[in-house]
């Protein structure tokens, strides 16, 4: 009796490990190609992410926005000149010199708004060159290697009883899942980033069009600090990439597999939540709403 009962424990303990080390065999990987990616992702400028989708933007732009832009220019600017004419209290200190003035600010106007495309992408290509600057200083190993992280797993696992297995194993299929869960949400931050930047590329004309009207000017120095925002934001998600490196390189040499592998766990939530929160701190940091 006691041979058969040694025989079906050796039987579900041989069971487990197998499950748990298929479980625990390429649970990195999709997670490590992701936070490779990211300085990869976000390093790049609208037009180096997707060229097909960067030109339909700027045809979009510049074909159906532009003609709106142009309106509403021409309304900012009227109204400009009707307050730059009655502020001179309602015309008794009337001075030329103001229809000079009204020239130059809707030929600023003009310019700002022709040359929209041109300022929105410059405003990118600065922001990849701090972040392509810093990826080369910050960025260390995001890896995760399981023969690191849990080292001599299969000594571990053969001094394990069959509870402490089955216990494993449910955490090793719910950290599995976890980490595959998490993976994507990574890819998600970072694509609906970029994808962001397209929407707010595509209107860009728009509240350029109102930068130098005093009613209206808001709306301009808004949209460049979103802009400024979405560019920096790449720069704290890089920030974000490194200090993540930092932990998971501590993991080494967990005393078990489970310590091991909730911490991996944890780190990841971590990075999933700080590259989250990045996009309200960049716009907080220059002031967007």
């Amino acid at each position: 009796m006691d041979f058969l009962l040694d025989a079906i424990n050796n039987w579900l303990k041989e069971l487990l490990i197998s499950g748990i080390t298929n479980n625990l065999t390429g649970l990195f990987d999709s997670l490590n190609q992701e936070v490779s990616d990211i300085a990869t992702q976000v390093g790049q400028t609208p037009a180096d992410w997707n060229g097909s989708i960067f030109n339909m933007i700027r045809t979009l732009s510049e074909t159906v926005i532009v003609p709106i832009a142009g309106i509403l220019l021409t309304f900012v600017m009227c109204m400009e000149l009707i307050q730059l004419i009655i502020d001179k209290n309602n015309l008794h200190d009337f001075e030329t010199w103001i229809f000079f003035k009204w020239i130059f600010k809707t030929f600023c106007a003009v310019l700002i708004v022709t040359n929209t495309w041109n300022i929105v992408m410059a405003i990118f290509d600065v922001a990849q060159h701090v972040v392509n600057q810093s990826a080369g200083i910050i960025t260390a190993d995001t890896a995760i290697d399981l023969d690191t992280v849990i080292p001599d797993l299969a000594g571990q696992l053969e001094a394990m009883d069959v509870g402490p297995l089955l216990g494993l194993w449910l955490q090793s299929i719910i950290v599995s899942i976890s980490l595959r869960v998490l993976a994507l949400l990574i890819m998600l931050i970072t694509f609906g980033r970029m994808i962001e930047i397209y929407l707010v590329s595509s209107i860009a004309p728009i509240p350029m069009a109102a930068m130098m009207g005093r009613e209206f000017g808001g709306m301009g120095q808004n949209y460049l600090r979103t802009l400024l925002a979405l560019g920096f934001q790449a720069f704290l998600i890089i920030i974000c990439v490194a200090i993540y490196a930092v932990l998971v390189q501590g993991i080494a040499a967990q005393a078990d597999v489970s310590a091991a592998m909730w911490s991996c766990m944890g780190y990841t939530v971590l990075l999933c939540f700080t590259l989250f929160k990045t996009g309200s701190l960049s716009k907080a940091l220059f002031g967007a709403h």
